[in-house]
């Protein structure tokens, strides 16, 4: 694995794991604006990274979320959950 491609895919790990918990907190804080901010920036952080990555490496989710382009590429590996093992 490229080394470009693990350290998209770290980065993709922290920004998912940061939108998750920012998630949560706004659950219960719902009028927190700082939260609001930080969650509505990570969001976009992710999805410019996942972008980025798909279009190198091809896709990170599965079920409609991530598009192929020109085949099939979900059976490529490794998988995103391999990578770093």
């Amino acid at each position: 694995m490229q080394n470009e491609q693990m350290e998209l895919m770290q980065r993709l790990r922290e920004l998912e794991f940061a939108a998750v918990e920012l998630n949560l907190f706004l659950d219960t804080h719902p009028e927190n604006q700082e939260a609001l901010r930080d969650f509505n920036r990570v969001a976009c952080e992710l999805a410019e990274v996942r972008q980025t990555y798909e279009n190198k490496f091809g896709p990170t989710m599965n079920f409609g979320v991530s598009t192929s382009k020109g085949r099939w590429q979900w059976i490529d590996g490794p998988w995103p959950w391999q990578v770093g093992y």
